[in-house]
């Protein structure tokens, strides 16, 4: 294993590893919002902008079984300059007229092999009792990056389709850059031999693994349902606010997301003083608010409150979700690889969107309204985490 002890080596790698983290999802976040305004310039059905979400996902889901050992194999920077490479291909057939699900789904190839490397690489740099703080720095650096990208992506889109796509392949290529100032880690598993059916085993042997974790078990199960519920929060705010607001430009959809992720930036700082490992079920009260604030803002009318309520969803995600990260990370460093943890990571979360994205799609395409359709959406939010909470605080008791 990387000695975790050398705070010379996070000093010099650690600001690299998150400049090259804000580039790229700077990049990501335009990119969602510029394809978007792509598919509906197109004329496409309104399900089309749900598929989008659902081709990016799907990436994650087959190259699961993969994407852990590939970043364990080789050193984790040299993943990130690769992954962030293949998404900038992506855009760049976005803009050369390939079909924008298609392209959009290569963007999530690089993505699903971009982050295991991201997060794994912090527990290679940083001690245990520092993961935390580590991962508020990076969730810090990311949700920067979304208010910047989502804003300038909604920006773009209502101006220029073709300008929004070069600025993010100029944002991937800058991150490459970034990712160069990275040091040359020691792979955690070197020499592995591409091998895919081994390498399926592999991985159902190390999610079997894993899935005997009380901690892991417990942090997949909360993120999973945190991010398959924000995935989906993300796309409802774009039919949503047409019909409550009467709002109907590209832009209000993405700053109303960039509110949610002021919340979060809010809650990753406040995670970091307040929830340690050993005080991680604090985050289950933030978490259970996150239902009952989605369902109060379906109901609301007016662009201020609908952005009030919004950042209250994103500090309860933030101090819910940053501190569950780090104690799959940690429990994965210890055990099979944090890259390797951090795939089958990725694998629950997005069959968790898979999932719910579905269910979204399928009620658009019967025709329910954006207003009764998230009401339902924090209803099950709700009762999904209950019996999660329920069973970690009876087995703390017990």
């Amino acid at each position: 294993m990387t000695d975790r002890s050398l705070p010379d080596l996070s000093q010099r790698a650690l600001p690299a590893v998150l400049a090259a983290q804000f580039l790229s999802a700077l990049a990501d976040n335009a990119l969602l919002f510029v394809a978007i305004a792509l598919v509906q310039s197109q004329h496409r059905p309104d399900e089309w902008v749900p598929l989008l979400q659902e081709f990016f996902v799907l990436a994650f889901v087959l190259l699961a079984p993969f994407a852990g050992p590939f970043a364990d194999a080789l050193p984790k920077g040299r993943v990130m300059i690769l992954s962030n490479g293949l998404k900038l291909l992506g855009a760049g057939a976005m803009l050369s007229g390939v079909h924008p699900l298609l392209a959009y789904g290569m963007v999530g190839a690089g993505a699903a092999a971009y982050s295991p490397a991201k997060y794994g690489i912090l527990s290679e740099l940083v001690v245990a009792e520092k993961l935390v703080k580590a991962n508020s720095m990076m969730e810090g650096s990311t949700i920067v990056a979304i208010l910047l990208g989502v804003g300038s992506g909604g920006w773009l889109a209502d101006r220029s389709i073709a300008i929004g796509l070069w600025s993010v392949v100029a944002c991937y290529f800058a991150a490459m850059l970034a990712n160069l100032l990275i040091p040359k880690l020691p792979a955690v598993h070197p020499g592995v031999a591409f091998r895919p059916w081994a390498m399926i085993v592999d991985f159902f042997h190390t999610t079997w693994g894993l899935a005997k974790d009380r901690d892991v078990r417990f942090s997949l199960a909360c993120t999973s349902l945190f991010w398959g519920s924000g995935a989906t929060l993300r796309l409802l705010l774009v039919a949503w606010v047409p019909v409550a607001l009467g709002i109907l430009d590209t832009s209000t959809p993405a700053n109303l997301n960039g509110a949610v992720a002021v919340g979060i930036a809010l809650g990753a700082g406040l995670a970091s003083v307040w929830i340690k490992l050993e005080t991680v079920n604090r985050s289950l009260i933030p978490g259970l608010l996150l239902g009952p604030v989605i369902m109060l803002l379906t109901q609301v009318k007016g662009l201020a409150e609908a952005s009030v309520l919004l950042a209250v969803v994103g500090l309860c995600g933030g101090l819910f979700v940053v501190p569950l990260n780090a104690l799959l990370q940690d429990r994965g460093h210890e055990t099979v690889g944090a890259g390797h943890a951090v795939a089958v990571q990725n694998l629950f979360e997005n069959l968790a969107m898979l999932g719910m994205i579905g269910l979204y799609t399928l009620s658009i395409k019967l025709g329910m309204n954006a207003i009764n359709v998230g009401l339902a959406f924090g209803g099950l939010v709700l009762v999904g985490l209950i019996p999660i909470a329920v069973a970690r605080l009876w087995h703390k008791a017990a």
